[in-house]
């Protein structure tokens, strides 16, 4: 057994009443601050100094206790690599993410809190990380209810939520977002909070048990990167704002649970240090590990209230992160599942798209026309279309859509160009997912209308994979371009356009080339964007035009995202 700093005691009572002053200590001794007290002490992961605290952390890692004596023990003898720590709902049990060797995958194992009664729980050929406890799970076809993990899976590909129950069977998938997610917790209604990748930003967000109703939690406010959710005593979501899209440390914001969407607070300056891997305490303080010019990461106290940090324990040789209670902790309430894995589709309904974040007058009724429905496919996120059906009057729409891929609804007007694209979300099988609008504020009431699309059957948008079709830049938009452009003496061929310049990536309405194509500025006033006087029309007159369908062709590929085969213009 480790010896911790002679000179303090750490354990429960240092998260619960103020802390002592901490003495001088030992030059390479490690750190504690507190009182004595009868709690079980502290679980936390200990990362070589010399090792980068970055996404995918871990390499030589292991998982510590600090006593409430003040000394320290390893748990994770006998592992290359430990990490990730969660604690059971009783205090009792330790989730952990371990790899036995150096080219082992990671994989999820639990244990008593004394290190005993080591077990494996996962066997998955991704890397598995971040568990945590889920509450209670049930359905009407079961006769009682069972408890589950959640974790992170990473793949090549990307990472994404997963679930198993205890014994690491009946594997499943829970999120589907195209640009990955990452550190779940159990938020205190059941619902699991995370960190989930967006074109240029990561924001939080929330999802049930089952992979059902995923909804931003907070967003555009603060930071571009938010990361490592917790929600404290005080209903507090409190996070970890990075400067960088690999980083997982910077400054700390909360949110209140009431007003989550409108409550933003940024919590600590650059100046003050980063910060990592928050974890609530009972009193409304969170454990944290923070870092300072020159030293290493430590596990501090915060109270979000007063932004006042008190240290707890730093061990200079070591990143000291991921600092968990080993304290009992109420268990939220269990969830009911509409899952079922033999349904091969769910439904997706928008009650208006008019109701928006947008000025009335910008996008008055009648503009939008109908939606068109995307799925995002390999490595390069590259969209393909489901389908397009007609808006009703109202702007209300019903579809079904396959479950378990990511989806994109994006409104059109009469060109056939994007006036509004939605975020990636999922159907899980046979969920029924709604929206009140289009961008439109979440703390909205939706008014009390019946929305007329919800009087008919979803219109199916199910196409077999293989006759999903695809806007592809050499075989549907550079003949046009070799056709029209080059034939018309504008250009010598489609090189000498500068493409870079002319599209604006899924926003075909704010692309010069298109205002060329159409002849006139077809940008939106919600889009801000400075156009030129005078638009020339493309080709010239007296040149062969382009028809309706190679107009829509060039506006399909730009909403699409403009992928060319490498790359994009």
């Amino acid at each position: 057994m480790a010896r911790g700093s002679q000179l303090g005691i750490a354990s429960i009572a240092v998260l619960l009443a103020p802390a002592a002053a901490v003495p001088a200590q030992p030059a390479g001794a490690a750190k504690s601050a507190g009182r004595p007290g009868a709690g079980a002490g502290i679980v936390f992961t200990q990362l070589p100094r010399t090792a980068p605290l970055r996404e995918g952390f871990g390499e030589g890692a292991r998982i510590a206790r600090l006593l409430p004596d003040g000394s320290l023990r390893v748990l994770s003898r006998g592992f290359h690599s430990a990490a990730d720590p969660e604690v059971s709902f009783d205090g009792r049990r330790i989730l952990f993410s371990g790899k036995r060797a150096a080219d082992d995958r990671w994989q999820i194992y639990e244990m008593a809190a004394d290190g005993t009664g080591l077990r494996q729980v996962t066997r998955e050929s991704m890397h598995c990380r971040r568990p945590l406890y889920q509450s209670q799970m049930y359905t009407l076809s079961v006769d009682r209810p069972w408890h589950q993990i959640a974790f992170t899976g990473v793949r090549p590909d990307g990472s994404s939520l997963y679930s198993v129950k205890l014994d690491g069977s009946a594997l499943r998938r829970l999120t589907y977002n195209p640009f990955g997610d990452a550190d779940p917790f159990l938020a205190p209604d059941g619902r699991i909070l995370f960190s989930g990748g967006q074109e240029g930003r990561f924001s939080i967000f929330g999802v049930n048990l089952d992979g059902t109703d995923f909804a931003l939690f907070s967003g555009p406010e603060g930071g571009l990167f938010k990361r490592a959710p917790c929600v404290t005593t005080g209903r507090l979501a409190l996070f970890v704002e990075p400067p960088g899209r690999d980083e997982v440390a910077g400054t700390l914001a909360v949110v209140n649970l009431r007003r989550n969407l409108h409550s933003y607070r940024r919590l600590t300056e650059p100046r003050e240090g980063r910060f990592f891997s928050p974890a609530p305490a009972p009193d409304g303080r969170v454990l944290v590990s923070r870092i300072r010019a020159g030293g290493t990461y430590g596990i501090w106290r915060f109270d979000p209230e007063t932004r006042r940090a008190e240290p707890v324990y730093d061990d200079p040789q070591f990143h000291d992160v991921q600092a968990r209670l080993l304290a009992p902790r109420p268990e939220p309430d269990g969830r009911a599942s509409v899952v079922d894995e033999s349904e091969s589709t769910g439904v997706l309904y928008c009650l208006s798209v008019y109701t928006s974040d947008l000025r009335p007058e910008w996008m008055p009724p009648g503009t939008a026309k109908r939606v068109r429905v995307l799925e995002a496919v390999g490595p390069k996120r590259e969209a393909r279309f489901l389908g397009e059906m007609a808006l009703e009057e109202d702007g209300s729409f019903n579809l079904r859509t396959p479950a378990n891929i990511p989806i994109r609804v994006q409104v059109l007007d009469a060109d056939g160009m994007a006036l509004r694209s939605s975020a990636w979300v999922w159907n899980r099988n046979k969920e029924n997912r709604g929206c009140i609008g289009c961008h439109e504020d979440g703390e909205l009431v939706p008014e009390n209308r019946f929305a007329r699309a919800l009087a008919r059957e979803p219109v199916p948008l199910t196409l077999p994979e293989e006759r999903r079709r695809r806007v592809d830049f050499l075989l549907d938009v550079q003949p046009v371009l070799e056709a029209k452009c080059a034939a018309s003496g504008c250009h010598t061929g489609t090189r000498s356009l500068n493409l870079a310049a002319l599209v604006t990536p899924e926003a075909a309405r704010t692309s010069p080339l298109v205002w060329h194509l159409f002849g006139r500025n077809t940008s939106r006033p919600w889009d801000r964007v400075t156009a030129p006087a005078r638009i020339s029309p493309m080709p010239p007159p007296g040149s062969p035009g382009l028809t309706q369908d190679e107009k829509r062709a060039i506006v399909e590929w730009i909403d699409l995202g403009a992928h060319v085969r490498g790359g994009r213009p």
